[in-house]
């Protein structure tokens, strides 16, 4: 059998050159990629840099330090950066008047956000007069698109204006009520449109929520003219300035000394919650993009307290609100002409926040589970 004679030298020699223009390209390219790469070191090295510490280590919420992270605003000299905004409004020249939202003693500086619909405009009308005249900001949320019909009301530009159709409270606090923008606040009332407040003063109000200690609180309600009470907690005790716990006996409730944490207390209802400018920075995490209608929110609340909620959490008896119970949200307006149609909805809003109270549960406790270096700080 005969074999092939080798090939030539010069046919080798053309192999090796192909070859080796082929590797020459292959490590052009990984150069291009490299370049890409480093290119978008900055951005990558934040993320790595978190992913290598141990969970156990990583900075949470509440505590002093913070974690080290691009703010966007590295290339411009310190002195010119502001990290913060709020709601004042400014005007177009010069005016000395400007308000700049401090009360009248200089010493508390707050804002009231309500989702509001023209349906409620009188009673809104009643709680902004109150604000205002402690040079209080109060910016409105229009769910039902109605900007219009609030223009005839005196103090209506003094007040902010924001409109998204059928958005519950917690959708606009979520998107416009970032803690970098509250900054400037010490305090935030979270509100509902059908409160009765005859009997309060929000000046009050905040020089007892300063002076007891607390950072987050509600006022308590009427039970005599209150349509609309779920929770014990929040019934107006004539007799105290400030409670922080009730007593319930019954198996269902079980309210003692020893409870230490919601219904019996540590908690705070979501109608008419007010938020120190620390504890909103926490609760402003805690809010759900997605889950509009903010059930169960409450019963995590005490986790942003900066402390014992049993201590910092408290319904303050001698500035009370009337709970009036209107379903304006989804409900008819006065208007309404198809008042079954309105029933409808407010049974599918129903629906749908108790599937958002089910999801929130299965969120919380998920992520209690995969946060290995988190320890609930209320766990007996």
């Amino acid at each position: 059998m005969k074999h092939q004679p080798p090939p030539p030298p010069r046919r080798w020699g053309v192999v090796a050159a192909v070859v080796a223009l082929v590797l020459l390209a292959c490590l052009q390219i990984q150069y291009q990629h490299l370049k890409v790469d480093l290119g978008k070191a900055g951005f990558a090295s934040a993320t790595q840099e978190n992913n290598a510490i141990p969970s156990r280590n990583r900075i949470r919420w509440g505590t002093a330090r913070t974690r080290k992270a691009a703010t966007g605003a590295d290339s411009l000299p310190r002195g010119i950066v502001q990290r913060h905004s709020d709601m004042s409004l400014r005007p177009l020249w010069e005016d000395d008047a400007a308000s700049t939202h401090k009360n009248k003693n200089g010493d508390h500086s707050a804002l009231l956000a309500m989702a509001v619909g023209i349906s409620q405009i009188k009673n809104v009308d009643t709680m902004a007069r109150k604000f205002l005249k402690e040079n209080y900001a109060v910016m409105l949320f229009h769910y039902d698109g109605n900007v219009d019909g609030w223009r005839h009301l005196e103090w209506s530009d003094k007040a902010i204006h924001i409109l998204a159709h059928n958005q519950t409270k917690w959708w606009f606090a979520k998107r416009f009520l970032h803690p970098d923008v509250m900054a400037i606040y010490d305090f935030i009332f979270l509100w509902d449109e059908d409160l009765g407040v005859e009997s309060f003063n929000p000046r009050r109000y905040l020089d007892i929520m300063v002076s007891e200690g607390l950072e987050i609180t509600q006022p308590a309600l009427d039970p005599d003219l209150s349509t609309d009470i779920h929770h014990r907690i929040t019934i107006r005790n004539k007799m105290t300035k400030v409670h922080r716990r009730i007593y319930d006996n019954r198996p269902s409730m079980n309210c003692s000394d020893e409870s230490k944490g919601p219904p019996c207390t540590g908690w705070v209802e979501g109608m008419a919650p007010v938020f120190s400018r620390a504890a909103w920075k926490c609760v402003w995490h805690l809010i759900q993009n997605d889950l509009i209608h903010g059930w169960g929110l409450d019963m995590k609340l005490g986790y942003c307290a900066q402390g014992d909620r049993t201590e910092k959490v408290g319904v303050i008896d001698s500035e009370y609100v009337v709970h009036q119970g209107i379903p304006s949200l989804g409900g008819p307006s006065l208007s309404s002409k198809t008042p079954r149609r309105s029933l409808d909805l407010r049974t599918h809003i129903r629906r749908q926040s108790s599937a958002e109270l089910e999801k929130f549960k299965e969120r919380w406790n998920r992520a209690v589970r995969e946060d290995e270096g988190w320890k609930d700080p209320f766990d007996s």
